[in-house]
């Protein structure tokens, strides 16, 4: 799961509640803790909170009572445009210029 699937799950509006801790994805839906996906004072579902849980003592033995839902990947690198449109549009230029030249020769 990405961080962007994982925040579609935030717990508001029934959606389910998923956080990210270390990597493992779980589900507190069910928790009366997690009550529309927020959990006083600031902790929002659909969030990675590896680093805002590192200085809480409990973190390990009460997350892994959740069911695990699976594991946060990294987001896919962005696509990058290989130059090849800019190639292609200088094709179609220097077609359409050799065009104008044959025509005013002709």
């Amino acid at each position: 799961m990405t961080l962007a699937e994982l925040a579609k799950h935030d717990g508001r509006d029934g959606r389910r509640a998923y956080v990210a801790v270390n990597g493992t994805v779980y589900d507190l839906t069910d928790s009366p803790r997690w009550e529309n996906g927020l959990h006083p004072p600031d902790h929002q579902a659909g969030q990675d909170l590896t680093e805002e849980l590192t200085g809480a003592p409990h973190v390990r033995t009460v997350i892994e009572r959740f069911p695990v839902i699976g594991s946060l990947e990294e987001e896919a690198p962005a696509q990058t445009t290989s130059g090849n449109g800019k190639v292609t549009l200088g094709i179609i230029i220097s077609a359409i210029v050799l065009a104008v030249i044959i025509f005013l020769i002709l």
